[in-house]
């Protein structure tokens, strides 16, 4: 097999498609945020960045930022192996038990992502829970997907956000070991889980409840710890997941819950056992940023502000978006070559970076711009990005919304 040939024919179909990714070369600079440089052959240009997941701006907090610098001064900069190997970490540690404070649990462990996390977890609860089956709202992420892949557990899929489904489905499964899996916030439509439905119909059928709050924790709640705990709900969910590479600026991932769980996941998890541990300074930053937004709502409130400004004018002049109530804008295009064309000028022309968002991360026909106010963006951002966006919707041709 001419095996080049292949890779490349494989990709002109992305690229026919529209849905081939290129990534644009972009250098943030500390406390500059949302601007960044973005690198175009020799070509050097200041651009605004409205389609990151460092959603608060936590990744230039000073505080975040200095922790970072002098745990590497004191530290180094990695963790010389597993933790298994090379030691645990103290710096680890005090984060473990700051997580397990967030959500309320007796215990957290920690992953290198909140990829790592989800697959390492499913898989094992999956793999190492005899006779269970693990019923997955249909819109998961492709983490959770794969590790209930790798598990080789029974799988049932229940419509999105429906929880009756769910209901009639934890029936027809009967007396075995089951593990509902979910997600509060969903990161493409934006929409958050009836969790409170949700956790009463797994209540009632013995289940498991495995919630992933990565595009939560940080952003709700009074000390940051998700739609569970905004909703009251945390105490009342088996395992919660979360992640240190969005709302908290830095990287990593996490589980939380029971000591007798994190143990059993930590003693079991080939994605844990055999992975090298997070940097001691990286461990120290997200320290940081968690305990910043546990005790200040500032950033939280802006950036909810924000949201509500670009909502409003882009409602004014009928660019369509997806109503939700959470901090994320999908701007529908619905078309993968038109939505890559929209981005590239926005790039180009208007020093706008806004990621296209194409299949297979969001179904066929349902292209869009994900955009992604945070708190550092200024009145006059978010008008020149909605003067950009009316412009092309005129030059482009696409549907407004109707009023």
């Amino acid at each position: 097999m001419d095996f080049d040939t292949h890779f490349k024919t494989a990709l002109d179909t992305l690229k026919t498609e529209g849905n081939y990714r290129v990534f644009a070369e972009v250098e943030r600079q500390c406390g500059n945020f949302p601007k960044v440089k973005r690198y175009n052959g020799d070509d050097v240009q200041e651009v605004t960045v409205w389609c990151s997941n460092d959603y608060l701006g936590m990744g230039h907090n000073p505080k975040v930022v200095d922790s970072m610098v002098q745990a590497v001064q004191a530290c180094g900069t990695g963790a010389g192996g597993t933790r298994n190997i090379s030691g645990n970490n103290h710096l680890h540690r005090l984060l473990e038990e700051e997580l397990a404070d967030l959500h309320r649990k007796e215990a957290a462990l920690l992953f290198t992502s909140g990829y790592v996390s989800n697959w390492a977890a499913l898989s094992t609860l999956g793999a190492k829970i005899p006779n269970a089956v693990i019923l997955s709202d249909e819109k998961n992420h492709a983490s959770m997907i794969e590790g209930i892949r790798h598990s080789r557990a029974d799988k049932v899929l229940w419509k999105h956000n429906d929880w009756r489904d769910l209901d009639r489905k934890l029936k027809a499964v009967g007396d075995r070991p089951k593990i509902v899996a979910f997600e509060s916030v969903y990161s493409m439509d934006g929409d958050i889980c009836p969790m409170r439905e949700i956790v009463e119909v797994a209540e009632a059928h013995g289940a498991m409840t495995y919630l992933d709050e990565v595009h939560a924790v940080g952003m709700y709640g009074p000390r940051g710890g998700g739609i569970s705990e905004e909703r009251g709900l945390a105490d009342r969910i088996t395992l919660i997941e979360g992640t240190l590479g969005k709302a908290y600026g830095v990287v990593g991932g996490y589980i939380t819950g029971s000591t007798a769980l994190c143990d059993f996941i930590r003693s079991f998890a080939s994605g844990f056992i055999f992975t090298t541990a997070l940097p001691p300074a990286v461990a120290a930053a997200a320290t940081a940023s968690i305990q910043h937004l546990k005790s200040s709502d500032t950033e939280r409130l802006a950036q909810r502000e924000r949201v509500a400004r670009l909502r409003a004018k882009l409602d004014a002049q009928g660019i369509p978006h997806i109503a939700n109530e959470s901090h994320i804008i999908p701007v529908m295009i619905g078309d993968p070559v038109k939505c890559r064309m929209l981005s590239d000028i926005l790039m180009e022309d208007w020093g706008i970076y806004v990621q296209p968002i194409n299949y297979p991360t969001v179904p066929k026909g349902t292209e869009r711009l994900r955009i992604t106010p945070g708190p550092l963006h200024s009145d006059a951002d978010i008008d020149h990005l909605v003067t950009a966006l009316t412009s092309l919707w005129q030059q482009c041709a696409i549907a407004h919304a109707v009023a």
